[in-house]
């Protein structure tokens, strides 16, 4: 290659033409795709996931992070994602993620609860937990959106979607009732007690109460609610009564209803309305029927032990009221105590002739009363439990002793011992009587009597006044032979002169053979005599026999 050849080439290389590469290159579209399809994924995640909630349990027994499942009505439709205390360590808070789709179930009243095994006295529940492990069930509740929820402690009694009514009952105590007592329309189950809370005035219970269908629809405003709760035992003229609605009943307590035929308007709309429960059902028909009632009052000065409120208050053995009151009163301008007693007399059990409603002036019917006699009095009602009731008779006679002031606003009956009292009126008397007796001088006298009887019956003359004695009676009974001979000859002689004569009577003889025998019969008789005269001891000894 010659010189001029290399410059050549040399210059060819010196005067080459740069070109500028293109800006978009095929590599770059592998990380935009995948950023693209990253972005997409994430979008879809999110427009796919479900609501997050928190529920706070007090504690997380059988809750697992990944593990426990959320149910709706058994059908999975979450998972629980975290379990952490809360800030105070006073309870834990479940994080669980739901399915897309429950976000209309999540409402401010809409109920947590954790299923595990359960054993109590209304059931078994939660077995079904023992293979899958517990998990979380939840119902809906009504109210606005929420995403916080406070969790059960114990599974609600009714079941999610259960139709019926809930009622609420005011109780002055709860009792035996407990949430799962059973509520009963004529001995079928209805419903259960949900729960119960103290009342704002801390006085009485508001319970509340489930009825399902289809014994919802026999709810009205009229309805009446008792309590069944253990066994109603009553003692009466017929003897002992005991009722028991049921076992369960008996062992969880229990509340029937029912809804009376009346001619009241009544409406089925209950969700506003407070019910009271009755103790009984017997308290329904007294309230019922015996809505017109007078107060009285009663002064007693002795002890009213077993009288209680509520007590019953009767005339003639019919029950015409009750106890509502007693307190202890002290008199100081005498320094003495008085129990001032309240009664209720209920005026619709007293019935005028003809039917004619019990219409007057109930202070001038009393007090008129109290003129002819009316007093009230104690009286035990039961010697078995010492229960005492206020007897309301007429005793005429007795005394009107009346001590109500103005500051009583009520007619005032006056009291008299009862039969108690009176008896321990008369046991004091009789004590009053013994303590003035000299026991001791009795029983001094008692010593020195029974002293000088020992003296007598083991002294010397008792011995010799009974050796005396045998010593006679040995001698009588050697001379009763002749004696009861010489007697039954006389006797003897007098059946044949009595039968001679009532011989010759009958046969017509003559007087005078009559009065010969007459005449040796009394001559017989006179030697009987002189010899009584000159030995009257003859009669105990006999005849005197020769030489004595």
């Amino acid at each position: 290659m010659t010189g001029d050849g290399v410059d050549l080439e040399a210059e060819k290389l010196a005067t080459a033409e740069i070109k500028a590469g293109s800006p978009f290159s095929l590599i770059w579209l592998i990380p935009l795709i995948t950023a693209i399809i990253g972005g997409w994924l994430i979008i879809k995640t999110q427009m796919e996931k479900g609501p997050e909630i928190t529920v706070s349990f007090k504690t997380a027994e059988g809750i697992e992070a990944g593990k426990t499942r959320v149910k709706f009505r058994d059908v999975d439709v979450g998972v629980v994602k975290g379990v952490q205390f809360s800030d105070d360590f006073t309870h834990v808070v479940v994080t669980a993620e739901l399915n897309k789709g429950t976000e209309t179930l999540l409402h401010k009243q809409t109920r947590f609860w954790v299923v595990r095994p359960r054993l109590s006295l209304s059931g078994v529940s939660g077995l079904n937990t023992l293979v899958s492990g517990a998990y979380i069930q939840f119902a809906q509740g009504d109210g606005e959106e929420s995403r916080v929820f406070t969790g059960l402690d114990t599974p609600p009694i009714i079941s999610p979607g259960q139709a019926g009514v809930e009622v609420v009952l005011k109780s002055e105590e709860l009792g035996s009732l407990d949430i799962g007592s059973p509520l009963y329309y004529q001995g079928l189950q209805a419903g259960e007690v949900l729960g119960y809370e103290l009342a704002k005035d801390n006085k009485s219970v508001f319970i509340h109460a489930f009825v399902r269908e289809p014994f919802s629809g026999l709810v009205s405003s009229n309805s009446r609610f008792w309590n069944i709760s253990g066994i109603d035992i009553s003692v009466g003229a017929d003897g002992l009564n005991a009722h028991m609605e049921s076992v369960k009943s008996l062992l969880l307590g229990g509340i029937a209803f029912g809804t009376p035929d009346t001619l009241e308007p009544a409406s089925g709309e209950v969700k506003d309305l407070v019910f009271t429960l009755f103790k009984s059902q017997s308290d329904i028909r007294e309230s019922t029927l015996f809505t017109r009632k007078e107060n009285i009052i009663a002064f007693f000065d002795g002890s009213v032990r077993g009288l209680e409120v509520g007590a019953p208050v009767e005339f003639n053995g019919i029950k015409v009221g009750s106890v509502a009151d007693l307190s202890l009163e002290f008199d100081k301008s005498n320094a003495s105590f008085r129990i001032p007693v309240l009664l209720t007399i209920e005026l619709d059990r007293f019935k005028m002739r003809g039917g004619e409603p019990f219409i007057v002036d109930t202070k001038a019917l009393f007090y008129q009363m109290v003129k002819k006699g009316l007093r009230a009095q104690l009286s035990t009602g039961s010697l078995l439990t010492g229960k005492l009731f206020v007897e309301l008779n007429i005793h005429p006679g007795t005394p009107i002793r009346l001590l109500a002031d103005e500051s009583y606003p009520y007619a005032e009956i006056p009291t008299i011992p009862g039969g108690l009292d009176q008896i321990t009126a008369a046991v004091q008397n009789i004590l009053v009587k013994l303590e003035k007796v000299d026991i001791e001088k009795i029983g001094s006298n008692l010593e020195q009597t029974l002293q000088g009887t020992n003296n007598l019956m083991n002294g010397p003359e008792l011995k010799g006044a009974m050796q005396a004695l045998q010593h006679t009676l040995s001698k009588i009974d050697r001379h009763a032979g002749p004696v009861a001979e010489n007697l039954d000859a006389l006797l003897s002689q007098a059946e044949v002169t009595l039968k001679l004569l009532n011989r010759q009577l009958k046969s017509g003889s003559s007087i005078m053979q009559m009065s010969e025998e007459l005449t040796d019969m009394a001559r017989s008789i006179r030697a009987l005599v002189d010899m009584l005269e000159q030995r009257p001891d003859a009669l105990l000894f006999g005849k005197p026999e020769s030489g004595e």
